[in-house]
């Protein structure tokens, strides 16, 4: 096959301009490593360098952080439960995903951080793991990744795939290196027609392309049963209580001052605050603490008192759960241009949900909610607090928005039946891992 002469130009810049960075990935896993210790531990995964033999061949799933790897969750227990022989490599990028691979699966599945996309650790990755398939959750477009599966023939899927028009805008730069690798993909199964759309815009053929929907629709809410009846037996249920779900650090300000308000209208209101970031846990606990609030802590106290104003949620997974012990739920990240966070995950759980403006990375799902009037979108952190503070006291709204979110999730399912499908076939026959395993 005649090499490209342009992809190996394009190829060849991009990865001396990631060589000449390397020293700064240091830096920034010496930083990041300062506020998160685990960022300190196996630097050796993050440049692919392994110190036991490969073992046989994988089914590799990318899923970034926490978000990708629960999406993906649903998938990746029904093609198990279809193939139990097919050992899988899981991928992530940050701590918290890792953490989130282990909780649900232990060791049954194998997991390393993705190395840094230069030429040397993607032939060393896929060399050690020597996956058949590869599986790609939503918006991980690297290109010496993707040219290097396609060099050694495996079929790479983008699932779940998203491409905001934000993100559109910042591929421009590499648009023509980034056409070119995703035109290796054997498919794009994209969440939207829209996001379809804007993949081929990238570069991607339209016969590339398949619009099937969110897997995150396809969201099983855990049995809360447990958690809530725990709860309410230190919490009477006609409280006040509303979560601010999936906070950053520029919006924890707004969620004291709005804490604040509500409490002159609501003395005996309960906050419930899980953080983004582990980082965050012992830093929004001091801030409950310096408004002169009365703090419990998962970790410490497991529940809260009958006295607590704030319950500090230091945990990871369990988010979900206490989705079902609030009325309403703040979901984060949508007071600062980040994006958003998953509204899906209140809506099944059956919590009004309230959000900010900055929703880019959920804006399909966002806009459907708001048409089936199963989310308050705020334009700022006023705005919120009023909707929070409304919401509360209305009984009948937050019912009819429940109801409707309910609804909106049950509709919207059907991505994970036609991922499988697609998937399906292309999984390694059983005589080939049976062959690598002898």
């Amino acid at each position: 096959m005649r090499k490209d002469p342009v992809e190996l130009l394009l190829r060849g810049i991009y990865s001396v301009v990631l060589y000449l960075l390397l020293p700064i990935t240091v830096y920034h896993l010496v930083w990041r490593g300062f506020r998160v210790r685990e960022y300190f531990r196996r630097w050796d995964e993050r440049y692919a360098s392994y110190p036991e033999s490969g073992g046989q061949p994988r089914v590799w799933l990318h899923a970034v952080s926490v978000g990708e790897v629960n999406a993906a969750a649903p998938l990746v227990n029904a093609l198990r439960a279809q193939r139990p022989d097919i050992r899988w490599i899981i991928t992530t990028i940050t701590p918290t995903g890792s953490q989130r691979v282990r909780a649900l699966w232990g060791d049954a599945v194998d997991h390393v951080y993705l190395p840094y996309d230069v030429p040397g650790s993607v032939s060393r990755f896929l060399g050690h793991f020597q996956p058949s398939l590869a599986l790609i959750l939503e918006t991980e477009l690297w290109p010496n990744m993707l040219f290097g599966c396609r060099d050694r023939g495996i079929p790479v899927y983008i699932l779940n795939a998203r491409l905001s028009a934000r993100s559109l805008k910042g591929y421009r730069a590499l648009k023509a290196l980034v056409g070119r690798a995703l035109r290796t993909v054997t498919c794009v199964a994209a969440q939207s027609q829209a996001d379809a759309e804007r993949f081929i815009e990238l570069g991607a053929l339209p016969e590339q392309v398949q619009a099937l929907g969110n897997l995150k629709f396809d969201i099983h809410p855990p049995d809360t049963t447990p958690v809530l009846q725990a709860f309410h037996k230190h919490v009477p249920a006609t409280r006040p209580i509303w979560i601010a779900a999936s906070t950053h650090e520029g919006e924890e300000q707004a969620v004291i001052e709005i804490h604040e308000r509500l409490l002159k209208q609501h003395p005996d209101a309960l906050l419930l605050w899980a953080p983004r970031h582990p980082e965050r846990f012992a830093k929004v606990e001091a801030l409950a603490r310096e408004a002169g609030w009365r703090v419990a802590t998962r970790k410490a106290q497991q529940w809260p008192g009958a006295d607590a104003q704030v319950f500090v949620i230091d945990t990871l997974g369990e988010l979900m759960a206490f989705y079902a012990c609030a009325q309403v739920a703040f979901v984060g990240g949508s007071l600062q241009a980040i994006g958003g966070h998953n509204l899906l995950e209140p809506a099944a759980m059956g919590t009004a949900a309230v959000t900010g403006p900055h929703l880019h990375n959920f804006a399909e799902i966002s806009r459907r909610m708001d048409e089936a009037g199963a989310v308050c979108i705020c334009a700022d952190a006023n705005e919120v607090g009023a909707a929070v503070s409304r919401l509360l006291q209305d009984e009948a709204e937050r019912e009819r928005m429940v109801q409707a979110g309910r609804a909106l999730v049950a509709n919207g399912r059907g991505a994970l039946e036609h991922t499988i499908a697609l998937i399906t076939p292309q999984l390694p026959p059983p005589g080939d891992i049976a062959a690598s395993q002898g």
